[in-house]
């Protein structure tokens, strides 16, 4: 669902270690990856918050559009974003275990931040 909705590759996994499965989702080129891991031993029930979220942004309008019907396509629902800022230029998508993706319509500007 991730590699598809967000265009990424599985870089890697792996199966118990030390009771654990995981899977590394990413991009060849980038210096960072996302993984997902569960313990065999002790499941863990997904317990996430409106404010738990992954915010990428896109700044390319036709990169946008697209990588937002990528996010349905692969079976994420468009949801209203509990923090109204992200609605004014994103879009917040939703996996079924209600952990958050928001596609932000604009180029990251660290130098804009508050403080």
């Amino acid at each position: 669902m991730y590699c598809a909705g967000l265009g990424l590759s599985v870089l890697g996994s792996f199966e118990d270690h030390d009771g654990f499965d995981g899977v590394m989702l990413g991009r060849p080129d980038a210096p960072y990856h996302f993984e997902f891991s569960v313990c065999r031993a002790h499941p863990v029930a997904p317990c996430p918050t409106a404010e738990d979220l992954i915010v990428l942004y896109v700044p390319n309008g036709d990169e946008w559009d697209q990588a937002c019907g990528a996010m349905r396509t692969a079976g994420f629902r468009q949801v209203l974003s509990f923090n109204p800022y992200w609605e004014v230029c994103g879009r917040t998508f939703e996996d079924p275990d209600r952990y958050r993706v928001v596609l932000e319509r604009a180029k990251w500007e660290p130098d804009a931040l508050p403080g």
